[in-house]
């Protein structure tokens, strides 16, 4: 099997990007890290307060930084935040500098999986149902111009992701 050194795994918010990237990593022997979750440790507070203090713009930059540092990590699956790809820099980067797996899935299974977390800024609207589909609509073609693989998520399991990455790298 043929497996790269660097997997950056991005998508929309609610695609399982980290739940299915820790399982990935284990699976692969890789470490496993999350963008989100090295600015939480950076700042030592977490994203709802970051937006609210540095609004969306703030929380970029920060965003920016971390990847410029994640991605010359080896042996590492990397879970990005839903909006990294709206910065050039960061899709330069990310499609540079490892294995590029989209993980997609409609608005309609976002919004089931996210729908009760707090913890999304960009959620906390009058129709959060129609955001997630204005940010599909921008951001899915971005997914796709460094996506090196793209894997559906809809109605799956983590596991059966997984299975189907794997088998893709042996397939290579």
């Amino acid at each position: 099997m043929l497996k790269p050194s660097r997997i950056f795994l991005v998508g929309p918010m609610g695609a399982g990007k980290t739940t299915i990237g820790r399982q990935l990593a284990h699976s692969l022997g890789l470490e496993f890290d999350d963008t989100d979750q090295e600015i939480q440790r950076r700042t030592g507070v977490d994203i709802p307060t970051i937006f609210e203090y540095e609004g969306e713009e703030g929380f970029r930059k920060r965003e920016m930084k971390a990847i410029a540092d994640m991605v010359e990590r080896d042996n590492i699956v990397l879970a990005t935040g839903g909006g990294a790809v709206t910065r050039p820099e960061n899709r330069r980067l990310l499609a540079a500098r490892g294995y590029v797996i989209y993980l997609a899935c409609s608005p309609e299974q976002q919004y089931e999986r996210t729908y009760k977390d707090k913890n999304r800024p960009l959620l906390q609207t009058e129709d959060p149902l129609q955001k997630l589909r204005e940010l599909n609509e921008e951001r899915d073609p971005l997914y796709r111009e460094i996506a090196d693989l793209v894997v559906s998520t809809e109605g799956r399991s983590a596991q059966a992701v997984v299975k189907e990455v794997i088998r893709h790298f042996e397939e290579s």
